[in-house]
């Protein structure tokens, strides 16, 4: 489900994805997924785009959809990953491996920036 309501309010208050993506501390591939509902959005993210935006959550939230994986319908019985309801599979990954994730990623964008700023130092001797 496209999040149609953030879609139209960020268009209107003029940012592109990528100010919007640089701002929740994701890269641009990532928020354009969230924003046309292939990747749920989580509650801070909300809070954080609204924020951005200068709008109250309620103006541009939608509600989540459950992603059906149809190549999986074969699939009986618990595969592990996730819960499967009816031959579909539905991925629960948990949120502090998320987290983690998320934070190593915060740590190599800092260190891929203090990089950037070495080698133009270095450049400018």
């Amino acid at each position: 489900m496209q999040k149609e309501k953030l879609r139209n309010v960020r268009k209107r208050k003029g940012y592109t994805q990528q100010q919007v993506a640089d701002f929740i501390a994701t890269d641009v591939s990532n928020y354009s997924r969230k924003e046309s509902g292939d990747v749920a959005i989580r509650k801070e993210e909300w809070e954080k785009i609204a924020r951005f935006l200068d709008v109250p959550v309620e103006e541009i939230f939608e509600e989540e959809e459950a992603k059906q994986v149809n190549h999986f319908d074969n699939i009986t019985g618990s595969s592990g990953f996730g819960n499967n309801i009816n031959g579909n599979l539905y991925c629960n990954v948990p949120e502090f491996l998320l987290e983690s994730q998320r934070e190593l990623i915060e740590l190599l964008k800092k260190e891929n920036q203090r990089l950037q700023e070495e080698i133009i130092a270095l450049k400018k001797k």
